[in-house]
Order: C-alpha cells, then sequence, then structure tokens
C-alpha cells in the first residue's frame, strides 16, 4: 500500500475520507495507518467523526494497535475504553461491531487488560441501547472465556 514511515497524517485524513466499505477501512487501518507514526492520535480522533468509515476507522485502529503493537504500554490502551463507553449506542452497524472488535483485543492483551475490558463491558452493558447490550455481551462471552482466560495463565 504504502511506506508506513512516509504516510502523512493529511495522507490518512484523505484516505479515511475516501472510505467507502468496511473491507477498505479495515484493510487500510490494519495493514497500513497502524504502523504510522499517526495511529495513536487518529484512532481517537475518528472515533469523534459523523461519518460511518471515518468512526470505524478509529475503532479499527485501537483493535490493529492492541493486535499488533506489542510493545505499547498498557496505559495507552486504557486511554481508549471510556471511547468504547461513550460511542457504544451508535447504532450503525459497522461503527457498533468496531467497538467490540476494539474492546476484544484490548481485552485480550494481558490479564489487566482483560480485567479492565470485562469491567467497561459491564458498564456497556447498563446502558439502556440495543447496540450497547449487543456490544458488552458479544465482548463478555469472548472474554470471559475459557479460551481466552486460559491464555492469561
Amino acid at each position: 500500500m504504502d511506506d508506513p514511515e512516509q504516510v502523512t497524517a493529511a495522507q490518512m485524513e484523505r484516505w479515511a475520507g475516501d472510505f467507502d466499505s468496511w473491507a477498505v477501512c479495515d484493510a487500510a487501518c490494519c495493514c497500513l495507518f497502524d504502523k504510522t507514526p499517526h495511529a495513536w492520535d487518529k484512532a481517537v480522533a475518528w472515533t469523534g467523526r459523523e461519518p460511518e468509515y471515518v468512526k470505524r476507522a478509529g475503532f479499527v485502529l485501537m483493535a490493529a494497535l492492541a493486535i499488533h503493537d506489542k510493545r505499547a504500554p498498557d496505559e495507552r490502551f486504557e486511554a481508549f475504553l471510556p471511547l468504547l463507553v461513550e460511542h457504544a449506542t451508535d447504532e450503525r452497524n459497522f461503527v457498533k461491531k468496531a467497538v467490540n472488535w476494539a474492546l476484544r483485543q484490548i481485552g485480550k492483551r494481558n490479564r489487566r487488560l482483560n480485567r479492565l475490558a470485562v469491567q467497561i463491558a459491564k458498564e456497556i452493558r447498563q446502558i439502556n441501547s440495543k447496540p450497547a447490550r449487543w456490544i458488552a455481551s458479544d465482548a463478555l462471552r469472548e472474554l470471559t472465556s475459557d479460551a481466552v482466560q486460559t491464555r492469561f495463565t
């Protein structure tokens, strides 16, 4: 796609503005944008945007960073958790699925983040919103599963 070290923040904005499907959004975020020096800032900034695929891109970046940035400290991911709660009521399918994906990937990094992600999922479950309940139920099912929990022992 491109060299992550050469990708500019302005280029990321242009590309994100052209996203017209979840596949294009996810490919750009998981194969390029998450490796750029701008990934962490864009993850936060884009969650506040209204266009569906730009907003999705923010949460996909969070998931991709949780998967690929093995050196990132837990605190960087903790900073994402309030955004997941804040946007858990978005009814758009591609946004709610990305919020869920980010929550699950953060919660699978290690035991500490798993506990925090489970707490956040329980908080989201209390929100009177169908998307929030779906996000929380699906995330809790995976994050509390034996398969995930045995990874931490």
